[in-house]
Parts: structure tokens; sequence; C-alpha cells
């Protein structure tokens, strides 16, 4: 019976201990989430709206948290302008062209990387049809981006540089890809032989 006793102290000692253990990966969002809020406080950022800056990073880091390998961190940036709405604005489009380009930029390389290695030639048909998926994507990508926070510095000369982070959940961006990729598909006429394996690069996102 003492034994018993013994082991349930133990255990309800254990138990904190373990319960406060964090992975390597909650480790590195915290180290992440103190090195930008010294960064922003040293170089003026401040938040727009009403929560401090504190606030906003650890919902920001929150939300990443919770989505896992499954959330996308995007960035959009306005660099000077005199009205902050308007850069803020800015700062979205920016964010919805970036995340574009990224996708545009990241199928085009394995594009070309298989088929050169498969001897097949990448021009023509491709050149159209790579400009028009990453214009789609940026349409498609829209509605998918879940915004977290802006801040904003004055740049001294009345004019002010605004960032704006969006939290792309990946389940959601692989259908606006595949949307873009068969819109795509039907403006540049692309060759069926391709679509297959070009549908796979595109369910595959950023992962390597």
């Amino acid at each position: 019976m003492k034994k018993l006793v013994y082991a349930l102290l133990a255990l309800a000692f254990l138990m904190p201990a373990a319960a406060s253990a964090k992975t390597p990966l909650e480790k590195a969002r915290e180290k992440a989430y103190k090195e930008k809020l010294k960064e922003y406080k040293k170089e003026g950022w401040k938040p727009l709206g009403s929560k401090t800056l504190e606030l906003v990073l650890l919902e920001h880091y929150d939300n990443l948290g919770k989505l896992g390998p499954n959330g996308h961190e995007v960035e959009g940036v306005s660099t000077r302008t005199k009205s902050i709405n308007t850069g803020k604005q800015m700062a979205i489009n920016n964010a919805v062209v970036t995340y574009g380009q990224e996708a545009g930029s990241t199928l085009q390389g394995r594009v070309i990387s298989d088929m050169s290695a498969n001897g097949a030639s990448t021009d023509g048909e491709f050149e159209n049809f790579f400009a028009a998926y990453e214009r789609l994507v940026e349409r498609e990508i829209r509605n998918e981006m879940q915004p977290s926070f802006t801040i904003m510095k004055d740049n001294g000369d009345g004019s002010y540089e605004i960032r704006t982070y969006f939290i792309v959940e990946e389940n959601a961006a692989r259908k606006a890809r595949l949307r873009a990729l068969e819109d795509a598909m039907k403006e540049s006429q692309i060759a069926a032989e391709h679509a297959d394996k070009i549908s796979d690069f595109v369910r595959q996102g950023f992962d390597e």
C-alpha cells in the first residue's frame, strides 16, 4: 500500500514537469517571438489597432503554432506612403503578389528541373503557362489569406512604412493553387501529357 502511495506521489510531482516541457519547435517559436519583439521595438515599429506589440506577436505565433506545418506566414510591405490606410492596402496587395510569385517560381523550378532531366524542352507553351499560373494564384489565394497583424513605422519625412502579416492555411492554399492550375492550363493550352506531373508539383506546394 505504501509503495502505491509513493508511486502516486511521484507521479503527481512528475506530471507538472512533463506538462511544462517544451518541444524544440515550441522553443524555436518562443525564441523567434522574443527576437522579433526586440527587433520591432528597436526599429520603432508600432501595431495598428488597440492591441500592444507584445499581444499581436503572441497571438500570431500562437496561431502559427496551432496550425503547425499546415501554417504558412506571408508578409506584405509598403515602404513609403503618406496615408496609413493607403499603405496598409498596398502592403496587402504586396502580400498577395508575393505569395503568387513564390508559388509560381517554386513550380517553375520543379517543372524545368523535371523536364530537363527527361530531355524535354520547357520553351513555348510553358512560358505562357507560368505567367498565367502566377497571376491566377494571386486571384485565388486572396480569399484564403487570414489577416494576422499590421505594424507601421514613421520614416520621419511625413511618410510611413507598413508591414502586414497573414497566415495561410496550407490545405486551403493547396485547393486555391489547384484552381489556379486548372484555369492556367486552359488559358495556355498546355499539353495534356504534362498535366498530371505538374498537378503533383502543385499539390506538394512549398515542401521540398
